[in-house]
């Protein structure tokens, strides 16, 4: 990912020194296992404990030559360590410190970006708390439909969330393995045992079964609950999106002194940071399906997927936690209009109220179709005549009135009785 779009916790995990240092403590730790095994001299180890380290660019260098980064690797390690370093790497293949150190890239990465996300949970029960009783109209295929409350869009983002924190905790666990199993997975040089102490010293778990590999639905796992996520703060941004329309301008995104919104046109206010948000989701849904792709590999393995995953998992890992934070801080100072969401409750002129009259009528023993078809001729004069509201269309029709009185027909026009129950959903929700 490009250094615009990378934080510097997460971009660290996805350094080559953080990289090459954990493939050094895993060769470490396999002949530390070895050594208490009596597989190899204490002295040796000894000696590959105090003299083992590397040079990133000495590392690239041998490389050059080498075309294979893991043998550069261990020459490097091996030219500060000298005989000793012959115990280095016995009996395991290269994708044993590769997957492992993935494993231990993402489940860092996992762990931030849960972080992340609690963050975002936040901000999110406190502007629901806050804009509990701000009603707005809400929109069917963006259409007003009938009246909702700015708390309750805020809700429904916070359980979307907290559901978000489930999926990355599991998908994290799920790739917090590890393997020290040799070139096929039979462990053929190599006890079992040395990559059980590897592992608990990582924080992993040994992978059950594996081949040269860990497995890639695990890592496809993860990257589609990325991808999930992703999908998330693109719903809330296209959300923000609308509301800061200039014809809506119900919300919108904090304009920073200073900033500028257009080169040609000086009075522009744009949701740029929305928009930010929305086009980084769909790097992370591209990522994922190569993630599914990754799967399927030539029997026991083949370098297919190690290209893309040297993009995809680094990047989405990026993207994701730099447009969390973006979310985060563009939550916690969006700015609410009361004025124009209740310009906007009052635009259709009573039509939101629609099917309150229609229920009523069905109370007083009308069908459905009986009563749906009187409030609609009513509501289709409103919608044609913009001069005209649907409470004077009702009271002049006499289908209507014959049933229902003004007084009742009065009472039908109240936002407050249409969301009495905001605060149950708030009890089994926010509050809970």
């Amino acid at each position: 990912m490009i250094s615009r779009y990378t934080l510097p916790e997460m971009g660290k995990i996805w350094e080559d020194e953080f990289k090459f240092q954990t493939w050094l403590k895993i060769e470490i730790l396999a002949c530390e296992a070895r050594a208490s095994f009596g597989e190899i001299p204490k002295a040796d180890f000894e000696v590959i404990k105090k003299k083992a380290k590397f040079d990133v660019k000495r590392i690239l260098e041998i490389e050059e030559t080498t075309k294979h980064d893991v043998i550069a690797f261990l020459t490097n390690v091996a030219e500060y360590v000298g005989p000793e370093s012959r115990h280095i790497h016995y009996g395991m293949t290269s994708s044993d410190i590769l997957d492992t150190t993935l494993s231990c890239q993402m489940k860092a990465a996992g762990e931030l970006l849960i972080k992340r996300l609690i963050e975002l949970k936040i901000a999110l029960k406190e502007k629901a708390i806050e804009h509990k009783n701000t009603i707005c109209i809400g929109r069917s295929h963006g259409i007003h439909a009938e009246p909702t409350t700015m708390g309750l869009k805020f809700a429904n983002w916070f359980e979307e969330t907290k559901r978000n924190i489930t999926r990355l905790s599991q998908s994290t666990l799920s790739i917090s393995v590890g393997q020290i199993s040799g070139a096929v997975g039979t462990f053929e040089h190599l006890s079992p045992k040395v990559e059980e102490y590897v592992c608990s010293k990582l924080g992993l778990t040994p992978a059950a079964v594996s081949t040269q590999v860990i497995q890639r639905d695990i890592h496809s796992e993860f990257m589609n609950t990325l991808s999930i996520i992703g999908a998330t703060l693109e719903k809330i941004a296209i959300e923000i999106r609308h509301l800061q329309r200039t014809e809506v301008l119900e919300a919108e995104e904090y304009f920073s002194a200073g900033q500028k919104g257009s080169s040609a046109m000086p009075h522009k206010r744009n949701p740029i940071i929305s928009e930010r948000i929305t086009g980084l989701a769909r790097i992370l849904r591209s990522n994922a399906i190569a993630a599914n792709e990754n799967i399927a590999l030539w029997h026991e393995r083949d370098i297919s997927h190690s290209s893309v995953e040297r993009i995809i998992i680094p990047d989405s890992c990026i993207a994701l936690d730099y447009i969390l934070d973006l979310m985060t801080k563009l939550i916690k100072n969006l700015i609410i209009y009361p004025e124009n969401i209740q310009k906007n409750l009052n635009l259709t002129r009573g039509l939101i109220y629609s099917q309150t009259i229609m229920l009523r009528l069905i109370d007083k023993g009308l069908t459905r179709e009986e009563a749906y078809a009187l409030v609609q001729k009513s509501a289709m004069e409103v919608w044609a005549d913009k001069d005209k509201n649907l409470k004077d269309e009702l009271l002049k029709s006499a289908g209507v009135t014959r049933y229902l009185d003004k007084e009742e027909i009065e009472d039908i026009f109240s936002t407050s009785k249409m969301l009495e129950n905001v605060d149950y959903i708030f009890k089994r929700s926010i509050y809970s």
